[in-house]
């Protein structure tokens, strides 16, 4: 991992470095703007004052205004490569905090996907506070959000799938500066409800049709009128005369026409410079998607998404879309009322907009959920990108199976205690007794959270894994629900319907018991658990048990699908120590007298 942290803080040196370069640019540029502006206007008023010709001075004024709208062009894209520059800069900061175990003050940790029903998200903290969520999490978008969260939530890829996920993750987690210019290009740093909105906004525009702007008789009748006045305009200059009334008269009529339809084609006009800034982020990161020759098939699949041919891509029509919010932008501009009489341009916007929505509408949602993905895979390929050494999992297609050597916990780091585990070889279900706090819930966890980066395309933390495709359930961390008025006990039950559900559903399932039905005596609790463990064992499925209730250990001698394992701990110098290794066998230590004693309860062993 510090190999990991010296590559960060070399990127934030060599882009510290840059940003002082831009910024310097920057401020000569904004030097550059202001003195052009007043050489505009003592240049102009000096050649008036000279020749006293207006023409001579127009066109001096022009020229010093091209000068400085090309000035503010390059000002506005420089202040672009600044900000994502300051953007890169970050994302190689949160870098660092991840190496060195800081990730878990992360802002977002999805604390809102957390549910309590879900077959296994709460139990295996992927979302909320210390979650995988928030360990990975490196999306910018509301799409690449929310599509990290599909993925984590609900991974229903085939093998097939999963393998081509991988070689994307591999080409994503090598891939350090095309994924963090993509990541920088995508910061909207807003609040992800609003920009939702934002995104449903502009998908129900897409769909939107305004029959008035798409008749071929408006348009044609829009050109005819503007050229109309024009050219009663220039005659009135020439000619005067009648040709003074006639370019009053439509004028008049053309404000008549502007107020027709008004407050409507403002809200459409402005709804849609508002979405300006997200187009242009979206198309920025369309642009570098387009524009990267990837290697993996899953990606190049993606990609073609958003390629028709070259006269057809998703990037070509962004940008055109891009250049219609620029001139519906000019709204805001006074002189834009004039142009507007004198040309309609409102209309011309409208008829623009809808043009644009016939041919390409339809396509933008697609682009967007291909962004999305693209975000996904990026945050996932993290994993690989900071944890070179561990592997990619095999699958077993013709058993249930799961094996691993050296498996840790993927959110604990260097802290994990590291296992070897094997089940579906034998046995289907592996009985976990041992005292409080020797590793049983933790040891459940890891396996169940491997299984789901496996089933994503993730590597995982282990030296080696191989499994296969299966539903994943829990029942491990149950409390009472006041607000629904549900004991434990019958939480704990709703879980284990759950699970039998998903069995009779005729999927291959995983399961993971913590403590089951602890919520009741110790008869009530071992007889309901021995029956369990029994149908379970019947089932396609396999899975893993932890219990405190050593009785059940006689399984193992009674159904050959039960094996024995325990963790246990021992005592020097009056200290409690764990190892928090798995053995074989059933736990024969006991803690609770100790802890009593820790806790200052007197306690007398009789």
């Amino acid at each position: 991992m510090e190999n990991i942290k010296s590559l960060y803080l070399k990127r934030i040196e060599k882009y510290s470095n840059l940003l002082k370069k831009q910024k310097k640019i920057i401020n000569l540029i904004s030097i550059c703007r202001l003195i052009t502006f007043l050489g505009a206007c003592m240049f102009s008023m000096f050649i008036y004052s000279k020749s006293k010709n207006y023409y001579f001075t127009i066109i001096s004024f022009l020229l010093w205004g091209v000068l400085f709208i090309v000035l503010a062009t390059i000002h506005e894209k420089l202040n672009h490569n600044k900000n994502l520059v300051e953007n890169i800069i970050e994302i190689n900061h949160m870098g660092i905090n991840r190496a060195e175990g800081k990730w878990k003050d992360f802002e977002d940790d999805g604390k809102e996907y957390v549910k309590e029903d879900h077959p296994f998200s709460g139990d295996l903290d992927i979302f909320g506070r210390g979650s995988l969520f928030q360990y990975i999490n490196c999306t910018t978008t509301f799409m690449g959000r929310n599509k990290l969260k599909d993925t984590l939530e609900n991974p229903k890829y085939n093998i097939g799938d999963i393998l081509n996920r991988q070689e994307a993750i591999e080409e994503l987690g090598n891939n350090i500066k095309w994924r963090q210019r993509f990541q920088g290009e995508g910061f909207i740093k807003e609040n992800k409800d609003k920009e939702k909105r934002k995104i449903e906004g502009i998908c129900e525009w897409c769909d939107e049709r305004h029959d008035l702007y798409k008749k071929t008789i408006i348009k044609s009748l829009i050109n005819l009128f503007s050229l109309c006045i024009i050219s009663f305009i220039v005659l009135a200059f020439l000619f005067y005369g009648v040709y003074k009334y006639l370019a009053l008269f439509s004028i008049t009529i053309s404000i008549i026409v502007l107020f027709y339809d008004n407050s409507n084609r403002n809200l459409l006009l402005n709804n849609v410079f508002i979405y300006k800034k997200y187009i242009q982020s979206y198309y920025k990161m369309i642009n570098l998607i387009e524009k990267e020759k990837f290697n993996s098939f899953y990606m190049i699949q993606l990609k073609e998404k958003i390629i028709k041919s070259k006269e057809e891509s998703a990037s070509i029509a962004i940008k055109e879309l891009i250049d219609i919010t620029n001139s519906i932008s000019d709204r805001a501009n006074f002189f834009y009322m004039i142009f507007n009489i004198l040309f309609l341009l409102d209309y011309r916007h409208m008829m623009n907009l809808e043009k644009w929505k016939d041919k390409w509408g339809v396509y933008l949602k697609d682009w967007l959920e291909v962004i999305g993905e693209f975000e996904a895979l990026s945050a996932i390929s993290i994993l690989r990108f900071e944890n070179p050494s561990w592997t990619m999992p095999e699958f077993e297609k013709e058993s249930l199976y799961i094996k691993g050597k050296e498996l840790g916990h993927p959110l604990l780091g260097e802290k994990a205690v590291k296992n070897n585990i094997t089940i579906g070889e034998g046995h289907k279900i592996l009985l976990i007794t041992g005292s409080n706090m020797s590793g049983k819930s933790t040891f459940l966890r890891t396996i169940g959270i491997n299984l789901l980066l496996s089933y994503i395309g993730a590597p995982v933390y282990s030296k080696e894994f191989k499994c296969s495709l299966m539903d994943i359930y829990t029942c491990m961390r149950i409390s009472d629900n006041l607000e629904k008025n549900i004991s434990s006990f019958y939480g704990e039950l709703l879980r284990i319907r759950k699970l039998i559900e998903g069995i009779n559903g005729g999927r291959p399932v995983f399961f993971l018991l913590d403590e089951i039905f602890k919520g009741t005596n110790s008869f009530d609790r071992h007889t309901g658990a021995k029956i369990l463990i029994n149908k379970l064992s019947k089932e396609n499925s396999i899975g893993l048990v932890s219990t405190h209730d050593l009785e059940l250990s006689n399984l193992e001698s009674e159904n050959y699908n039960v094996k024995n394992y325990h963790f246990e701990e021992h005592y020097k110098d009056n200290n409690i120590y764990f190892d928090y290794k798995i053995k074989k066998g059933v736990s024969t230590t006991r803690n609770a007298l100790y802890l009593m004693r820790i806790a200052g309860i007197d306690v007398k062993e009789e």
